[in-house]
């Protein structure tokens, strides 16, 4: 499995299906936990507990000065601050970066 894989991700097909409810219990400034699914160099990928259709994205624009990213697996946690609607994204500013600043 490479360090982008997503193991049993939801379709694509069912993230599209599923966005409006997923904004609509995700709004802005909601407190989130997850699990890091996939790592990319622009960001991680997070499984977001209790919403199976979400995708949750921590990019880097959010990180700041001499903050990571955190590995594959590890538990994460964070507030939604946007839905990107042309890919179905919940954008994530982790609490550690949060915290960081």
């Amino acid at each position: 499995m490479t360090e982008g894989a997503w193991p049993d991700d939801p379709s694509p097909e069912k993230v599209r299906r599923a966005w409006s409810a997923t904004v609509a219990a995700l709004p802005l400034g909601t407190r989130i936990t997850g699990r890091v699914v996939g790592r990319r160099p622009f960001g991680v990928f997070i499984r977001i507990d209790g919403a199976p259709h979400a995708v949750g994205l921590a990019d880097i624009g959010s990180m700041p000065p001499g903050a990571s990213l955190p590995e594959r697996g590890a538990q994460a946690s964070g507030q939604v601050v946007w839905h990107t609607d042309h890919n179905h994204e919940v954008r994530i500013r982790l609490s550690e970066w949060i915290d960081h600043r």
